[in-house]
């Protein structure tokens, strides 16, 4: 008997779930008949998008961007059923997920971000979703242009700047409901999945589901089914009422003494979800530590921050 075969087939799910690299963990099924059973068993898994289709157009405009962009991921979940698009399909997420019956934990990453920003600005956000979206904190910053911390004219320049925070707030939840609509596809074919995550090679957004969420996500996908309405014309998911919390500052200075511009936290909650506390906690948890983590700190004074609100579909 091979000393390999004493190992107890938890041992080597053990592994597997160390290895969590999805087209690893595919490649090993073919090592022998028993990691071929064991493979599809696995609980963690992690999948790297390679590609996303180029967009159609050079456009600057905020509205041809997306719908490229929407075009470009949603045929990347949903392959034309043609013969012709035969090696899309089989190299298309939902498909490749369609080999593991157990997955409990899932993050995926797409090659790039959704936002087309101008030189020298950053946008990070996190969104929380169930069947709709829950929260979503946007951090967005300039890396500082001008090491002289000259301000004259930062006052004529506030309301072209509020513009621009807008646009930043807009084009993450746009991006946040595109991958959640996106993800219903997964959530309805892995009962069992307990946390799913969506993220971007370069850092950008995140779109986070957690156990209530995916079970919030499951019983709309099963009403929906029963009336036969699954089949949406969308392409993103609709953001319910929100509020919105924005709080801004010229320049910052960090602790390793780098200034940031126009630092802008926004928080993002349904309407039906009152202000408290949680709104900082919420915001300092979003991003970690780092320089990201560092604006957040310093942006969360309450005392400073200003508040809209916004009906459904309106965004």
């Amino acid at each position: 008997m091979d000393g390999f075969d004493r190992l107890p087939d938890s041992l080597i799910l053990l592994v597997f779930n160390s290895i969590s690299d999805t087209k690893a963990l595919i490649r090993c099924r073919s090592v022998s008949k028993r990691f071929n059973s064991l493979v599809p068993q696995t609980e963690s898994l992690s999948l790297k998008v390679d590609c996303v289709i180029s967009h159609e157009s050079n456009s600057d405009s905020l509205f041809t961007f997306f719908k490229s962009l929407l075009k470009s991921i949603h045929d990347l979940f949903h392959p034309d059923p043609n013969p012709t698009a035969r090696n899309q399909t089989q190299n298309s997420p939902a498909r490749i997920l369609s080999q593991f019956d157990r997955i409990r934990h899932l993050q995926i990453e797409l090659p790039a971000g959704d936002l087309k920003l101008e030189k020298g600005a950053v946008i990070k956000w996190r969104a929380e979703f169930g069947k709709s979206l829950k929260s979503c904190v946007i951090l967005g910053f300039r890396r500082e242009a001008n090491p002289e911390g000259n301000s004259a004219g930062a006052e004529n320049d506030f309301t072209g700047g509020l513009k621009t925070r807008v646009v930043w707030t807009i084009s993450a939840l746009i991006a946040a409901s595109a991958r959640h609509y996106l993800l219903n596809d997964v959530v309805k074919e892995h009962w069992e999945m307990e946390r799913l995550v969506l993220v971007d090679r370069e850092g950008e957004g995140t779109v986070a589901m957690e156990k209530e969420g995916l079970r919030e996500c499951r019983e709309e996908v099963r009403v929906a089914a029963r009336e036969g309405q699954w089949e949406e014309d969308g392409r993103r998911t609709v953001v319910p009422c929100v509020r919105m919390r924005m709080r801004h500052e010229q320049r910052v200075q960090l602790k390793n003494g780098v200034w940031i511009e126009d630092v802008t936290l926004v928080v993002v909650r349904p309407c039906s979800v009152g202000w408290d506390g949680e709104d900082a906690e919420l915001a300092v948890g979003a991003f970690g530590g780092g320089i990201d983590g560092e604006a957040v700190q310093i942006q969360v004074d309450p005392s400073t921050i200003s508040a809209s609100c916004y009906p459904p579909g309106s965004i």
